[in-house]
């Protein structure tokens, strides 16, 4: 249309009214359905076992494949997790909040861990984002407690060569720097035999001396490096679907999904630190 205006075309203000409005609409109206169709948000009061009320935002997005849960604890710490399905990562990056004692609240830090996701204990991107809530305020109780992992993050991550285990990693690793973790043992099964595969991810990483440093808990001295744990549950979330039976109009008996199956899990990080003045929360773990 800017080329038609330049040729001494000059509608009126009801022309442009005829013109312009309705392309306009049609435009946002596009926008709207699309962002609709990528991405839905689904917003979960849950309790933690220790009565807390927290709420969960989670997110579908069937055009990148992807999958993201969010949630701030009541002492500040955040969970912002991503599941990447098509690379089968599991990005966790989390930010604690300073200590009191230390004078520094207004600091915080940033640790990232990725490691092997199993497609198996997430339902699917799309069936997340078709997933709708008819009561929003209700306090959500998940079906099946899946217990506690611990995972031992031997590894660190080389921030630049980070998108070879996702392209995710460092639009939301980017403010843990050198704080991203993995494992050895997931290496070996992103790489599914495949040598190359295992080396050039092998390659973006450096090994932490986990085995032969002391726990932070066990160290008084703040400036000495320590294994640091950190812990953290996931509430509630959408790990399975169910399906119900039936029969067809032609009255054979047919499967059908017919809602989701719900859980809770608990992850523990183990990872190096270069001192203990990272990892002060170890004292009261």
């Amino acid at each position: 249309m800017a080329s038609v205006l330049k040729k001494g075309f000059r509608p009126n203000k009801f022309a442009k009214l005829k013109i312009c409005y309705p392309f306009i609409l049609a435009q946002l109206f596009a926008v709207l359905a699309f962002t609709n169709l990528v991405s839905c948000q689904l917003v979960i009061n849950v309790k933690n076992k220790g009565g807390d009320l927290i709420q969960e935002s989670l997110n579908g997005n069937p055009v990148e494949n992807t999958i993201t849960l969010k949630f701030q604890k009541l002492d500040g710490t955040l969970l912002d997790m991503l599941i990447d399905f098509k690379s089968e990562v599991q990005i966790f990056k989390m930010i604690v909040l300073g200590e009191e004692e230390r004078a520094d609240e207004s600091q915080y830090q940033t640790m990232c861990f990725i490691f092997k996701f199993l497609k198996s204990e997430f339902i699917s991107a799309d069936a997340m984002s078709k997933l709708r809530q008819k009561n929003p305020g209700t306090i959500r109780n998940p079906e099946e407690d899946k217990g506690e992992e611990r995972l031992i993050m031997n590894l660190g991550v080389d921030v630049s060569l980070a998108s070879r285990f996702s392209p995710w990693v460092l639009n939301v690793c980017s403010e843990a720097k050198g704080r991203i973790f993995t494992r050895d043992s997931d290496l070996k099964a992103w790489a599914a035999g495949n040598n190359a595969t295992y080396t050039a991810l092998l390659d973006a990483t450096h090994s932490c001396p986990l085995f032969t440093t002391p726990r932070c808990d066990k160290t008084k001295d703040t400036a000495v490096a320590c294994v640091c744990r950190l812990p953290i549950c996931v509430g509630w979330y959408p790990c399975g679907l169910k399906y119900c039976r039936g029969r067809d109009s032609a009255g054979k008996t047919v499967s059908y999904r017919c809602g989701i199956k719900t859980c809770r899990k608990c992850r523990v990080f183990d990872y190096y630190v270069e001192q203990k003045l990272n990892c002060m929360w170890e004292s009261v773990y």
